[in-house]
């Protein structure tokens, strides 16, 4: 075994607060001195990386080591914040807002961040308890803070957790973005390489939020489609997929007179095990299943899912076709939804925009050119679409909607569960339904379907090698449709956003875009066709998926 990587596991061992994972780390140097090849690996693979702090924070899997989430990383990430805050502030004392989800050491993580802050100096501001991070996406505008830490790994696997990082002032609540992201790692890297994370300044000097500001969002919210008549008929169910999502959304249903839903008991509270699904996404095949059970017993008009920190949103609407008898809409869908609902509110009002990742659904391009509006499509990541200029609505296809931009600068699917309540109550008076408001979409501007293909590797490398072979050998028709062009987004003109992305277009206007998630491990492609009819469009994505499966499969 490598002494100096035993030293430097011993030197991490002896600074760690947790007991769990110090025992955790003690047992893997232990085998590891004595010859264990596996346990000499395990922590290579522990210390020969270090999780790496970008626009999404830091995310990974909880445990010792540098190369996972425990609270020597998360120390040394809020002392590193910290400095950089006290860097831009020009001397005057930063604001911090800190929130916290129902993952494990989610709330242990907020309260060293929290002493950490004010042990630097800054004035930090635990929220009261755990809460969805919209509503600290929320509070760092409320509050006029600098800056916000929430912990939350989202709809990630149950042992991983997270430290998302948004900024205030000119920010306006928005996710970070470069250089700041840069700038943060680097006096991050700086406190991870000088000091001993016990030796580090703490102070209880912190404060926690009051209820008033839970308050003041569930009011913001409540306001973005207030109940009209017919509301009181609608009859949907709920699941917060064992997140903390509940209890704050059903005040805000309460607060904007719509009735309360049926919920899926099962996974109606924190639950950091996720005991009743694989992953809890409302994208994974299964994760709904206890929901589409209920909204069957019940008869439902229709199903509202969030993820676990509630930042993302899922929608079912019934569907003969299928097994289950509910079908989930895909997020293009509901971002077209949604968005036509934005575009006819601020329909003639100048500058006034919608907002879309590139691998969303074109169709909110067409979106906005029927009312008038002007159009942006930015990179993945609600850190671009937030920042787009004149936005009034933002979306991406990953379940995620920015429904009210004048108070929190960040998908929410709480929010947006408030906007399709308001959508299904208004179909619901004219004697309709969401499946006929999509209808209603194509005819009025065009029939838009999309899919995705999405591979998840144990090896990072398989990702860059098909990236590589894609890019070195470009196909030349998918399925038996020719490509058009290609574009190497690594290369994208000025003013256009550029990324490891790649771009086909087809001859016949569907769209295929390919690139590695940014979150997990997985190489994810993107399919979009637009035709005469829906089933037109469908029948054209299905042939396409079949064809990148083949092709990945090709280059893998």
């Amino acid at each position: 075994m490598n002494d100096e990587r035993l030293a430097q596991a011993r030197a991490w061992m002896r600074q760690d607060p947790d007991h769990e994972t110090r025992d955790e780390l003690a047992a893997v140097i232990t085998r590891a001195a004595s010859g264990d090849e596996a346990a000499a690996a395990d922590l290579d693979d522990r210390f020969g990386a270090r999780l790496a702090f970008g626009t999404a924070g830091l995310r990974g899997a909880l445990g010792a080591g540098g190369n996972r989430m425990n609270r020597v990383l998360v120390a040394q990430a809020a002392a590193g914040f910290a400095a950089y805050l006290r860097e831009k502030s020009h001397g005057r004392t930063p604001t911090v807002v800190i929130g916290y989800d129902g993952r494990r050491n989610s709330r242990v993580f907020a309260t060293d961040s929290a002493e950490l802050f004010a042990g630097a100096g800054l004035r930090a501001i635990l929220l009261p308890r755990l809460l969805p991070t919209p509503v600290l996406a929320f509070a760092v505008r409320h509050l006029g803070a600098d800056a916000g830490v929430m912990v939350t790994a989202s709809h990630n696997p149950p042992n991983d957790n997270g430290y998302k990082v948004y900024l205030g002032g000119a920010d306006q609540g928005s996710q970070i973005v470069a250089p700041a992201d840069a700038e943060i790692a680097a006096h991050i890297q700086r406190v991870a390489d000088a000091d001993d994370v016990s030796a580090l300044p703490r102070s209880t000097d912190y404060e926690t939020a009051g209820e008033d500001v839970v308050e003041a969002y569930v009011a913001a919210t409540a306001a973005i489609s207030p109940a009209p008549a017919g509301a009181s008929d609608l009859r949907w169910v709920y699941t917060a997929m064992h997140g903390v999502g509940w209890e704050t959304l059903s005040k805000i249903v309460s607060a904007a007179g719509y009735p309360q839903p049926m919920v899926v008991e099962e996974q109606l509270t924190p639950d950091a095990t996720f005991r009743t699904v694989s992953f809890p996404n409302p994208e994974e095949p299964g994760a709904m299943d206890l929901s589409f059970a209920r909204a069957r017993r019940v008869q439902a008009d229709f199903i509202i899912a969030n993820d676990p920190d509630a930042d993302r949103l899922a929608v079912a609407i019934p569907d003969a076709s299928s097994e289950s008898g509910w079908r989930r809409l895909t997020g293009n869908e509901v971002g077209l939804l949604l968005g036509a609902r934005a575009a006819r509110a601020a329909a003639g009002t100048p500058g006034a925009s919608l907002a879309c990742s590139l691998v969303s659904s074109p169709g909110l391009g067409a979106v906005a050119a029927h009312h008038g509006l002007d159009f942006h499509e930015t990179l993945t990541g609600f850190k671009w679409i937030s920042r787009a200029p004149g936005i009034v609505f933002g979306f991406e296809e990953a379940l995620g909607y920015l429904v009210n931009p004048e108070t929190v600068r960040d998908k929410d699917g709480i929010s947006a569960a408030v906007a399709v309540l308001g959508l299904a109550a208004e179909a619901h008076e004219r004697g309709k339904s969401l499946a006929d408001l999509m209808s209603e979409l194509g005819d009025t501007y065009g029939h838009f379907a999309s899919g995705q293909v999405s591979v998840r590797v144990q090896d990072l490398s398989v990702i860059g090698s098909v990236m590589l072979s894609l890019r070195t050998i470009p196909p030349r028709q998918l399925g038996g449709h020719a490509i058009a062009s290609a574009e190497d987004l690594l290369h994208a003109d000025e003013g256009q956003p550029s990324g490891d992305v790649l771009r086909y277009r087809l001859a016949d206007g569907s769209r295929i875009i390919v690139r590695p998630s940014g979150t997990e491990p997985k190489l994810k492609v993107y399919i979009d066709a637009t035709a005469d009819s829906a089933e037109r469009a469908s029948a054209t994505v299905t042939e396409l998926e079949a064809a990148v499966r083949v092709l990945l499969e090709e280059r893998s």
